[in-house]
């Protein structure tokens, strides 16, 4: 366990503590053009995060007992169902069952939902701005491989997140607590880590040459470039 205990207030001091985790490895940079799953694979993955996304938010909405704090998720948790629903209509119209391409992803995306799942609200809410963030700017990229269905899939993730009421409700944290914007900033370099290698481990080899990581490195740069980008918007470094 991370201990960090900040500078003395006049108010009493309070010890905030991240949860321990095990070391990671950089995240391996690929290009989706070569590299993409079997369209099945992709529309998995990509409905099964959406339901985790939903899940994580609902469960938000029943321990908060501010009733701003439980609009502002709800409206985010509706948005991950309604892409979540979105993407398992795709999967229907290819005449597939939506529960049998989402399961052989759901105990490695809820090993990663629950590793993201921080000690406090405030924590997790971050958790879903960032996890969602990226990976949802990762499977629209992604979607560019796979023709008409792919363009149908990028429509329904680029649709709106409706996260602004989360974002101002962190951002007011941010603001008004020098302790939990520590903390939060602590929180959010870690969690750049652990979706990286989500989003690594969701193409299709399981190793890459060195000419190769360094032809598609632009991709996995420009996922962090967009979320330093929404981590200024926080009031957070990057």
């Amino acid at each position: 366990m991370v201990n960090w205990l900040f500078w003395r207030r006049e108010r009493p001091t309070r010890v905030l503590r991240l949860r321990a985790r095990g070391e990671l490895g950089d995240a391996v940079r690929v290009d989706f053009a070569e590299l993409a799953p079997d369209v099945e694979v992709f529309l998995g993955q990509a409905a099964y995060l959406q339901l985790g996304y939903f899940e994580t938010l609902s469960r938000l909405i029943r321990s908060t007992p501010e009733l701003d704090e439980k609009e502002a998720l709800s409206l985010a948790a509706g948005a991950a169902l309604r892409k979540h629903r979105g993407i398992v209509d795709i999967i229907r119209d290819r005449g597939l069952d939506p529960t049998e391409v989402m399961a052989p992803f759901q105990e490695a995306l809820d090993a990663f939902r629950w590793k993201t799942i921080g000690a406090r609200p405030r924590e997790t809410m971050l958790s879903v701005q960032i996890t969602a963030g990226m990976l949802d700017d990762f499977y629209v990229a992604l979607a560019a491989s796979y023709g008409e269905t792919g363009r149908r899939a990028s429509r329904v993730l680029a649709s709106a997140p409706d996260r602004q009421q989360v974002t101002d409700l962190l951002t007011a944290t941010i603001e008004a607590d020098d302790e939990m914007r520590g903390l939060l900033s602590m929180w959010a370099r870690r969690l750049v880590g652990d979706t990286l290698l989500v989003a690594r481990a969701a193409l299709r080899p399981t190793r890459l040459a060195q000419h190769d990581e360094k032809k598609v490195e632009p991709v996995f740069t420009a996922l962090v470039s967009a979320h330093s980008q929404r981590m200024s918007a926080l009031g957070l470094s990057a």
